[in-house]
């Protein structure tokens, strides 16, 4: 079917959205929603068969749902109303939830039903729930949605009916006032459940050293412990901050705009203050660098990175002959010292007797290159880019140049730009069913680097890379695995992902023919080597990203800019336009 897209932004589920329908054989065009004409007169050119709005914010004109069947995503189950539905379910600490495909009506929310599916909650931020068990719920429901329309027999349940009616439930939006922390009356739960629901966006509105900041994202503290309020120490860029029975680390800061001023955007914690930081303790990077053993596991400690007494974002812990270094930076984003620091634990890594290594493995992004908001607050942001893009090169080279045992990617959220291609620098990359993958980097003005000119091409041919570098589209796990980007692609819930990759990855250090595996791959290493040196594709990438960065002509300066402060989109991106018709 020819399908119109309509939303807000081309964000994590309109992607996926995007990407499910077309492995499906359906049509999907992209429309961003940037004024009632613009939309009308794409309607007009389009001719759709069916409109979808996965997530939008605004209300589609009453002339395009009368004319055309709208089915609006709402990511509330039967009965939820409102703005901030997923924000009040955390801030209420729900356990389950669901998503509802509504007919657009005149009345938000409150349309007929077409479909929709229930999801669990578990107790992490709002965005990795998004992208998570809320975009799997979203998909069952618009592809069942999508299945009743086809038919052209089925009709869509009205709300409200004869004798019955489903319980309105409607909430208001969600503001600073109810987000508020009493740091001195709020237990550590109510904190976390108020910071988990704004982690992303909006954050919560506090004042800290004198100043008005928004705080974003929340991991509980279970040994450290102070006066409500107080900053009692830092790791890897996040504050750690009293409670009045515990702690939490606030990974990321932003400051309140001021009137007149620009956008302002989200920082690692520390970096963000600056000379306001008082001088407080920093803690080791690796509180643990081993977990407790699969027996302890089993009983209940839980296996991620924040599962330990105090939270990092690098973790690192064997099963036999497995090693699994575990990494989660906000938003997927990596600066240069999170990269230096991701390098080091690689390396340590390295010097431990296993034969298997798994890199990634959580439940959120896996990575999506180097932090361009690091990058827009430098005091020279051509130079920290380079500082940047050498970083992450030096951990990619690190990976494609280990040949003394497997190392996989497990790859459990979505990846973009350099954070794809850090993923191919693996043996095998392996995927959850749900993930989105974008392996470009154009819509940033960038070549890239990464060393992708080396693993690319040699998973899917020169035309596969150069059609996916040029047309920048994103692709499911399914397509990736197709294409060969992807080795595996394991159906799981995101809180099930880990678990299975250490069962793959036991199998895969017992099994058969392991050790000739190591072998061959440090032949074909040295044999790629003889014919190109590594390092002759990083100076070629290396040489157009300079002349990219040190030129501030160039258009990543601007487009960087407008990505970091969220400028509005004015129109469809040109690369978005047209995509339903065929290739």
């Amino acid at each position: 079917m020819r399908i119109l897209l309509v939303a807000s932004a081309f964000n994590s589920l309109t992607q996926r959205v995007f990407v499910e329908l077309r492995d499906r054989g359906h049509r999907p065009a992209v429309h961003l929603m940037v004024g009632d004409d613009p939309l009308r007169e794409a309607v007009r050119e389009y001719r759709p068969e069916l409109i979808v709005a996965p997530m939008l914010k605004t209300a589609v004109p009453r002339d395009v749902w009368t004319a055309h069947t709208c089915l609006i995503v709402h990511p509330g189950p039967l009965g939820d109303r409102g703005p901030s539905a997923l924000d009040w379910a955390i801030h209420e600490g729900a356990e389950r939830w669901g998503v509802t495909v509504l007919q657009a009506d005149e009345l938000m929310d409150a349309g007929d039903v077409w479909a929709h599916a229930e999801c669990e909650l578990p107790p992490v931020g709002k965005s990795d729930l998004y992208r998570g068990e809320i975009a799997d719920a979203a998909l069952r429901a618009v592809l069942l949605a999508v299945r009743r329309f086809a038919s052209g027999t089925y009709l869509p349940r009205p709300q409200r009916g004869p004798g019955w009616a489903v319980p309105d439930h409607t909430r208001p939006y969600l503001d600073q006032r109810l987000r508020r922390i009493d740091w001195a009356g709020d237990p550590t739960a109510t904190v976390l459940r108020k910071l988990r629901a704004a982690d992303s966006q909006p954050g919560v509105l506090d004042e800290l050293l004198g100043a008005e900041w928004y705080l974003h994202g929340g991991h509980p503290e279970r040994e450290l412990r102070g006066k409500p309020g107080e900053l009692l120490a830092t790791r890897a860029g996040a504050l750690c901050r009293a409670t009045v029975d515990g702690a939490v680390w606030i990974p990321q800061l932003r400051p309140r705009r001021r009137p007149g001023g620009p956008a302002t955007f989200k920082l690692p914690a520390t970096l963000a203050l600056g000379d306001r930081l008082p001088v407080l303790p920093e803690l080791p990077p690796l509180p643990s660098l081993f977990s407790p053993s699969a027996a302890q596991r089993r009983s209940g400690v839980p296996d991620s990175p924040q599962g330990k007494g105090s939270w990092t974002d690098i973790d690192y812990h064997e099963d036999g002959p497995v090693g699994f270094l575990r990494f989660s930076f906000p938003g997927g984003a990596m600066s240069t010292e999170q990269c230096r620091r991701l390098l080091a634990a690689y390396r340590h890594a390295l010097a431990r007797p296993t034969s298997v290594l798994v890199l990634g493995g959580g439940r959120d992004f896996f990575s999506n290159g180097i932090h361009l908001n690091v990058i827009e607050a430098a005091a020279d942001p051509a130079a920290e880019s380079w500082a940047n893009i050498n970083a992450i090169d030096d951990l990619v080279a690190e990976l494609i140049t280990t040949t003394d045992r497997l190392v996989v990617a497990a790859v459990g959220g979505n990846a973009a730009a350099g954070g794809a291609m850090l993923a191919l620098a693996a043996d095998e990359v392996w995927c959850r069913e749900g993930v989105v993958l974008n392996p470009h980097y154009r819509l940033m003005g960038l070549h890239g680097s990464e060393y992708w000119t080396y693993t690319l091409p040699s998973r899917v041919g020169a035309a596969a890379a150069d059609r996916l570098t040029r047309r920048a589209l994103p692709v499911s796990a399914a397509s990736a695995q197709q294409l060969g980007l992807v080795d595996r692609v394991i159906p799981a819930t995101p809180g099930e992902f880990g678990r299975e990759v250490a069962r793959f990855a036991a199998l895969l250090a017992a099994g058969p023919g392991l050790q000739e595996r190591i072998a061959a791959k440090k032949l074909g290493r040295e044999r790629d080597e003889a014919i190109k040196p590594l390092d002759a594709y990083r100076e070629e990438e290396l040489a157009l990203m300079r002349r990219t960065f040190f030129d501030l002509d160039e258009p990543y300066h601007a487009l960087r800019t407008a990505f970091v402060r969220k400028h509005p989109v004015h129109s469809t991106p040109p690369h978005l336009a047209g995509v339903g018709e065929p290739s």
